[in-house]
């Protein structure tokens, strides 16, 4: 059996499509467990109807938490053997779960990533966790969301969400990764994720919405995700270093283009550790050509 787990909070408009999306998948054992997060409008109300129609939902109503304890709840009374989740804005094709769970099934893969919309490879790969950390980083294939992947409950006994923050998925993904024996991914598009300026994640599609709150959790969960790898993965550091550098530079780009206000503080903190770094950075085997344009502009 899957569990399909969903948060939800105030998508009133968009929460039904998200449950439908669910519930006419071709794979039909699966538990659907929705976490109405404190919901001021109608969302939890249409999540206890559809509840009321098929068996195989379970709403689990709260007070109003981050993204992080809300899935959290839904992790601790999941029943199946494999767990994926579900953005209440977002939808999954008719043949998501059916598609992860045989990538999974015929790979023996403790970690199963199909591709989305945005992200269509008709490409098979079968990874070591180091090999899919490292394509995790450079995004082309898939990113740090949740959604789109299917992982082994016995991984999930040993992660939390963190509890505190907006950006749980950059914290815990590539720890996720890091525990896999083996990870399947077959680019398929079989999700969509709903770009609006509503998303928690919209500053990353419209960097003029960028704070200097989330820069600062972002920069954050790279160092500490720089030191967990390196450590667990020395062969692989100088990547690892380089994907951290990477983000800084983006950033520094941005800021200074966009005319991020705000962000001073942070940007002469990116600039310092640049310059610290550049000698590796510039050499190393990783960096891209119009990275090292952006150094010599702004660094």
């Amino acid at each position: 059996m899957i569990s399909v787990i969903m948060l939800t909070y105030n998508r009133e408009l968009l929460v039904g499509r998200a449950i439908e999306s669910i519930l006419t998948q071709s794979f039909r054992d699966f538990e659907f467990i929705i976490v109405d997060n404190g919901s001021t409008d109608q969302s939890g109300k249409i999540a206890d109807e559809y509840a009321q129609k098929d068996s195989r939902i379970r709403v689990i109503h709260r007070e109003r938490g981050n993204i992080g304890s809300g899935r959290n709840a839904g992790m601790s009374v999941a029943q199946g053997d494999y767990i994926t989740f579900i953005d209440d804005d977002d939808w999954a094709e008719p043949d998501f779960l059916e598609f992860l769970f045989n990538l999974a099934i015929e790979n023996s893969a403790d970690v199963a990533i199909c591709g989305a919309a945005d992200k269509n490879f008709d490409e098979k790969r079968v990874m070591s966790a180091e090999e899919a950390l490292i394509e995790l980083m450079w995004r082309r294939r898939y990113n740090m969301a949740f959604p789109t992947k299917l992982f082994h409950r016995e991984l999930a006994k040993k992660l939390r969400f963190p509890e505190s923050g907006k950006y749980d998925d950059i914290a815990l993904m590539y720890k996720l990764l890091a525990l896999a024996g083996k990870v399947a991914y077959h680019g398929l598009p079989k999700y969509t994720f709903y770009r609006h300026d509503g998303n928690i994640s919209a500053w990353t599609t419209n960097h003029s919405l960028l704070t200097p709150e989330t820069l600062a959790e972002y920069l954050d969960a790279y160092r500490t995700r720089t030191q967990w790898l390196c450590e667990l993965f020395p062969e692989s550091a100088p990547a690892f270093c380089y994907f951290e550098w990477s983000f800084m530079i983006s950033m520094v780009e941005k800021i200074n283009r966009l005319e991020i206000s705000g962000c001073e503080k942070l940007l002469n903190i990116m600039i310092k550790e640049l310059r610290e770094k550049r000698r590796e950075f510039m050499e190393g085997n990783y960096i891209l050509e119009f990275e090292k344009d952006w150094m010599q502009k702004y660094v």
